[in-house]
């Protein structure tokens, strides 16, 4: 019985670190690969990547976005301002949450 679960124990622990292995190899030649060409996908993808970047930062927000687009945003926006109260940052910026730990006393019976 202990040998049987030895051995149905063994074959999983190989086939968890297979797969391990398998994704961590697959990560590694991508990593290692930044010195060689990439492929043509790989590429393009990549270079479209970052003109949308640099189109960001010229624009300083959106990229592509049309006066109709802009338009939608703006009225979705004093929707949320009226239903919230909010005001520009507040809508987007993440709230703060602060806990306060409670002070508890234990008491020791004897």
């Amino acid at each position: 019985m202990i040998l049987q679960r030895l051995f149905h124990f063994s074959s999983v622990f190989r086939s968890a670190v297979g797969v391990q292995l398998r994704r961590n190899i697959g990560l590694t030649a991508i990593a290692f690969n930044k010195t060689k060409e990439l492929d043509p996908v790989q590429k393009l993808f990549v270079d479209k990547i970052r003109e949308y970047a640099t189109k960001g930062k010229q624009t300083g927000g959106l990229v592509d976005a049309g006066p109709e687009f802009e338009k939608d945003m703006n009225e979705e926006v004093t929707k949320l301002q009226r239903w919230f109260g909010a005001s520009g940052e507040e809508l987007i910026k993440f709230p703060d949450f602060k806990f306060e730990a409670k002070k508890s006393e234990v008491s020791v019976k004897k």
